[in-house]
């Protein structure tokens, strides 16, 4: 990665002009940035990038044919630069995305915001500087950048809301509202705080792969459970337990044993 000894090196990729003209009038009031220049696209950019080598690159995550994620990994390693994400996720996904690697924009960007993406890139640099790191430096970086390739590719494949058929209605709920889902005659059944219906998932390995995997444990073969949602947990033979949940029956769903140590160590049993 090639770094000015005075300024902080970055480009911008974003299909949107008024996007790119924003982040570029920011970066122009910081007196020790120096943008070396913007892209339209993903491809633009792997080229800007690979021809530029800047410090930090400020990709969108959704521009056409090529988004940020295929921008990563379409560079070589020896080329990655520290890469902040600039999107229009949700919160949530940005709560997510705060503890890894350099930052996770969201749009509109709040210059504040920007400036501190800004910081912790000068700040990783003069880190990898005083430690001295050399050639392992962009291997140190590209692995931080695949940790948040996954993480993002995982918050795309998932989603906020499912569809459940109760009665002779779709209602739509959101995840977080989901108690449990658990495998029945009919297929499968989703319980939520307030309602009760079928999914159109056919199994609960598809249903599991939707959901965050922080947040929703499959317990036991026929059940998936929200972790939030646990309103008891009640000891049972041979060291098992049985999860009381928050749903208006209060539902109890068994612990399989291999799930039973999971269970102790992250909540401490």
């Amino acid at each position: 990665m090639s770094r000015s000894a005075d300024k902080l090196r970055v480009v911008i990729a974003d299909d949107e002009r008024p996007a790119r003209s924003f982040l570029a009038a920011i970066l122009g009031r910081f007196g020790d940035v120096d943008l070396l220049g913007e892209a339209v696209n993903g491809m633009e950019a792997v080229t800007l990038i690979e021809s530029k080598q800047p410090d930090l690159a400020l990709l969108d995550l959704q521009m056409p044919e090529v988004d940020g994620l295929g921008v990563v990994r379409l560079l070589k390693k020896n080329r990655m630069p520290l890469v902040a994400f600039v999107t229009a996720y949700d919160e949530y996904a940005v709560r997510a995305f705060e503890v890894n690697a350099v930052d996770y924009l969201l749009k509109p960007v709040d210059p504040a915001r920007l400036e501190m993406a800004v910081d912790r890139a000068r700040r990783r640099i003069s880190i990898d500087r005083k430690l001295d790191l050399g050639e392992a430096a962009p291997g140190f970086v590209q692995a931080q950048i695949e940790k948040i390739v996954q993480l993002v590719a995982e918050r795309q494949h998932r989603r906020d809301r499912l569809a459940i058929k109760v009665g002779e209605r779709f209602m739509l709920v959101q995840a977080e509202e989901i108690v449990y889902a658990s495998l029945a005659d009919d297929g499968i059944v989703v319980v939520t705080l307030k309602h009760s219906g079928t999914s159109n998932y056919r199994t609960l390995d598809e249903l599991q792969e939707r959901l965050d995997p922080g947040v929703f444990w499959r317990v036991h073969r026929s059940h998936l459970v929200n972790i939030n949602k646990i309103k008891e947990i009640v000891p049972w033979f041979s060291r098992n337990y049985i999860l009381r949940m928050k749903d208006e029956k209060s539902t109890e769903i068994p612990v399989s044993r291999t799930q039973t140590r999971r269970l102790r160590e992250y909540l401490k049993l």
